[in-house]
């Protein structure tokens, strides 16, 4: 592993900080000890005659000596965060103001509260856990032969690090080392920024926001910048409640293009803290370590990346059919994270490149992409019931128990529309039902879109150099272009954690002027599509081992299934105030069920 730090010299610091403290703190003692042997009295100077002390006044002094005691400890922790030389006044409305903050370095309000102290403190274990993480290997990491993947020893884990397991949880914890297409500045900046971090990451973060920044790092840099954070993290399954996390996220530069970025959730170290507040999920120190190993010479400047990831959730409010994906590291784990990273990150700088041809102008290449991007959001959130739209359940009759719909009004196209989801196992690999989904040839075997006819495509905006990573635009095929026919927007992406197929109706006119550079934020949109993942097993988890630590491709693929969600959004009425009946509901049950069955028969899957 390139990283490494020299934890020898970082503890032999910290102790000496630790042994200046505690002689500061002797000498204090015996100052004390000695005014105790002689009291003099403040107003003549004389001798003073000790009197009787009040309750009231020994319960002052015990917290007087607390409070002294406390102002140490935080001048001791802000100099060793900020690497300067701090001294704090005497508290007012239980704040600490400091003083001599250097430019730059900005703690909320110019002050450093109890709580921003704890906060720090939490963030500063949680690095250094981080990079113990990074560095240690077995027994610690335990390397599975098939997958090549590092899964953490929990039993270790606790003895190393003195922690508990919480009861009624499961723990997963994963590591993965590969190769990112990124400037490490921007990769950093894309993490310590929420709306940046949740549109990278927009397949796994729902919803994210900075609830408060504790430090603004020093110097104009990220360096030694913590923000309190809240998040949604997802699965593209109705049957997996997203996770609600609040956390800290703290980012440090370790030397010349050495940078490490934890996250550690605030109820870590709180064991009587009611985890039900948290969706059941607790996330210890987790993150990433960024080297730069470009050499200067290449433009393409490539970053290793290794990522950790480690929690604790409560397994019975997950479905048996994807807690083999949770506890592996492809659900919300290293391998999950690191290939959606390395695939975003692709698609960037492809559709960078100088190479790319469309047969569009740079404004219509744009404006196609801005509404690919809001029909895979629209997609993702009919699915996991995100907060980015108001969805309300339906509960109707006649439902599988997999299958879960919601409605929720709607803009553009007004009415009420209605989303409908399922998830489902297939004993046929990721790769197969990828390929098969997205050969325009075999649309109209299951797409009631085609009308019974194949499809051609007749746009490709490539998101990457893997083919089926791209966004397309099809079309009935020996239509003719100009002819006022329906036409198909689709986005797919494959990679080791996932594959997304999801695709949009749209008419031509509008279209026309999209692909012209026109807005495309009026453009009515009701997606469907599909989500495949990994069944869990080791024999899928082993299938994209080598690939991952390139490009987050896929090599063979051995995996004895995969994973289906299956999700359609109708628009049942255009009155907004009308209300649902049962035809509208089964006729969207009767959709999802029609599209699985005609999968399964052109793939030979018996039902």
């Amino acid at each position: 592993m390139i990283f490494c730090l020299n934890q020898t010299q970082l503890e032999r610091h910290e102790n000496a900080i630790l042994k200046q403290d505690n002689e500061k703190l002797r000498v204090e003692n015996g100052i004390l000890k000695e005014s105790m042997r002689s009291p003099i009295c403040n107003n003549c100077g004389g001798a003073a005659t000790p009197g009787v002390v009040s309750y009231e006044q020994q319960q002052l002094r015990i917290e007087n000596v607390k409070l002294k005691h406390e102002f140490d400890k935080l001048c001791s922790l802000a100099n060793r965060f900020i690497g300067g030389s701090i001294s704090l006044e005497q508290p007012s409305n239980g704040e600490i103001r400091s003083r001599h903050l250097p430019v730059g370095h900005g703690f909320i309000r110019g002050t450093l509260t109890c709580e921003s102290s704890m906060f720090m403190d939490l963030a500063m274990e949680a690095m250094d856990e981080l990079i113990k993480l990074a560095e240690l290997e077995d027994p610690l990491w335990i390397r599975c032969s098939k997958s090549e993947k590092d899964s953490l020893n929990h039993d270790e884990y606790r003895r190393v690090f003195a922690g508990s397991k919480e009861s009624g949880f499961v723990a997963e914890g994963s590591r993965e080392t590969g190769l990112v297409l990124i400037n490490s500045l921007a990769l950093v900046e894309t993490l310590m920024d929420t709306n940046r971090w949740e549109e990278m990451f927009e397949c796994i973060v729902a919803v994210a926001s900075t609830v408060e920044v504790i430090s603004n790092g020093s110097a104009g840099s990220r360096n030694g910048s913590i923000q309190l954070m809240q998040a949604e993290f997802q699965v593209m399954s109705p049957l997996v409640p997203n996770r609600k996390i609040k956390f800290l996220r703290y980012c440090k530069q370790h030397g010349d293009g050495l940078w490490a970025i934890v996250d550690v959730s605030c109820n870590v170290n709180r064991e009587d803290e009611n985890l039900k507040t948290y969706g059941g999920f607790k996330r210890f120190p987790s993150g990433c370590i960024i080297q730069d190993i470009g050499n200067g010479c290449s433009k393409r400047n490539f970053q290793q990346v290794t990522w950790i990831e480690h929690s604790e959730f409560e397994e019975n409010q997950i479905h048996s059919l994807y807690q083999p994906l949770l506890s592996s590291s492809l659900g919300l784990g290293a391998t999950k994270w690191l290939a959606t990273l390395q695939r975003r990150c692709e698609s960037y700088m492809t559709l960078l490149s100088s190479q790319v041809h469309t047969g569009l102008s740079l404004a219509g290449t744009k404006s196609t992409l801005t509404l690919a991007q809001r029909m895979k959001r629209n997609f993702y959130s009919g699915i996991t019931a995100s907060p980015i739209h108001k969805w309300e359940k339906l509960l109707a009759e006649n439902l599988g128990q997999d299958t879960r719909i919601l409605t929720r009004k709607s803009l553009e196209p007004s009415g009420i529309v209605l989303s409908a989801a399922t998830s489902l196992w297939l004993p046929v690999n990721q790769q197969r039902l990828f390929e098969f989904l997205c050969d325009c040839k075999c649309r109209n075997q299951w797409d009631i879109l085609s009308n019974g006819a194949s499809m051609e495509t007749m746009l490709l905006i490539p998101k990457g150099q893997q083919e089926g990573r791209c966004v397309s635009l099809l079309r009935p095929a020996g239509k003719d272009q100009n002819e006022r026919s329906m036409l198909i927007l689709q986005e797919t992406w494959n990679d080791a954690s996932g594959a997304l197929v999801v695709y949009a109706p749209v008419d031509v006119p509008s279209m026309n002027v999209v692909m012209s550079g026109g807005d495309s934020a009026n453009v009515a949109l009701l997606p469907s599509g599909f989500s495949i993942s990994p069944d869990g097993s080791s024999s899928s988890s082993s299938s994209w081992s080598d690939e991952i630590s390139t490009n987050g491709g896929l090599v063979n693929h051995e995996s004895r299934g995969c994973l289906l969600t299956v999700g359609f959004q109708i628009l049942v009425t255009s009155a907004s105030t009308a209300k649902l009946n049962v035809e509208s509901v089964q006729t969207v049950n009767n959709l999802i069920a029609c599209t699985i069955h005609k999968i399964r028969a052109a793939l030979h899957i018996p039902a």
